[in-house]
């Protein structure tokens, strides 16, 4: 007897079942699951409020949409919510494996391109195509759709260029990063006396040379990049206090990011990122840039206006570059602009049955 397919097609969950409707893409080949129907609203009147919020009374439903089955351990996502700023067109919260995140650089890029070619958001000019270009400076407004968005670091300035009819890119202008430290040092038992620098891109990074732990930012060398963000994370985690100047909630270290040389003479870098629990970033990580510019521009090495690209795991890139120079509390900071490309890759809805026996999902590393 031939199967019917058409009655998978016409079934139906029982109504006791969870239904979460969510749209996929990707930002470099790291994945951002956006949830478009099935989560709670969630109050606040600033984002780091909705994020307490979430983390107290949503993290069942950021387990079942990030971890396995649904997911697997690298998964990223996001709620979104209501603006809180003045002129903001929405707020995003980001889900990881390890809970909610500050800022994502490639979210931002990711959620950008879903509201826009979804019709999330309606903007879409009819027959526009715009004139080749990079960053702000250079395309023209009426070439280009400005979004704002709330993030529990702060508020974010994106603009998306159109080409045939889709976002072929997105360039955003970050919240201000800064320095902390450069050069700092740590203990490691497994890697020696590691040399550092900590800076803030929207979340705190340790920015390590993966020559100097024995590293090469590799896919082959996945495993042991793993090992050694996880080690050095939690050296450096009770080795040091990490406070934010002006915000308690973004003083702790999300990430370290692994630097070795580009594969591609043309780019000027390779970036690693480890964060959350041992989770690796696929894309260039946008906050993880904003932060090298910072380093970079401390050290008198990238001027205002300068641009650089820097290469991921597997070799897809963003662009960065210093766009301004401000303050951050006690610390001169950046305004930096990262410039990267999303696409759309699945729409599902994904299904809670009341007798399945990992509601909360599972995390294999």
């Amino acid at each position: 007897m031939p199967l019917d397919l058409d009655a998978a097609r016409r079934w139906e969950p029982p109504a006791s079942w969870r239904r979460v409707l969510v749209v996929d893409a990707h930002t470099g080949g790291e994945p951002f699951r956006v949830v478009v129907e099935g989560h709670p609203a969630i109050p606040g009147a600033t984002m780091l409020a909705k994020r307490r919020w979430a983390e107290e009374h949503a993290d069942a439903l950021r387990r079942l949409l990030v971890l396995e089955p649904r997911g697997h351990a690298d998964m990223y996502g996001c709620f979104l919510t209501e603006p809180v700023s003045p002129g903001s067109d929405f707020g995003i919260l980001f889900l990881h494996n390890a809970g909610f995140s500050t800022m994502c650089g490639h979210g931002i890029i990711a959620i950008s391109t879903v509201v826009l070619e979804t019709g999330m958001l309606a903007r879409m000019p009819a027959g526009r195509t715009p004139a080749a270009g990079n960053g702000f400076a250079e395309q023209a407004l009426d070439l280009a759709i400005d979004l704002a968005i709330d993030s529990p670091a702060g508020p974010v300035r994106a603009r998306a260029a159109l080409e045939g009819g889709r976002v072929a890119r997105v360039a955003f202008r970050n919240v201000p990063s800064f320095v902390v430290e450069l050069d700092a040092a740590i203990e490691v038992p497994a890697y020696g006396r590691v040399r550092y620098d900590l800076a803030f891109g929207g979340a705190f990074y340790a920015v390590v040379s993966a020559p100097s732990v024995g590293l090469q930012c590799t896919a082959e060398r996945f495993a042991d990049i793993v090992a050694a963000g996880r080690e050095i994370k939690r050296a450096i985690v009770a080795g040091r206090a990490i406070e934010h100047p002006l915000a308690p909630d973004l003083g702790f270290l999300y990430g370290v990011v692994f630097v070795g040389p580009a594969a591609d003479a043309s780019h000027h870098s390779r970036n690693v990122c480890v964060f959350a629990d041992g989770e690796v970033d696929r894309s260039p990580t946008g906050t993880g840039v904003s932060a090298r510019l910072a380093i970079h521009h401390a050290r008198g090495d990238l001027l205002r206006g300068q641009a650089i690209t820097v290469e991921s795991l597997l070799g897809s890139t963003f662009r960065g570059r210093v766009v301004a120079e401000t303050s951050c509390g006690p610390y001169p900071a950046i305004v930096p602009e990262v410039e990267g490309s999303a696409t759309i890759c699945g729409r599902y809805e994904l299904l809670l049955d009341p007798a399945d026996p990992f509601p909360r999902g599972f995390l294999l590393r």
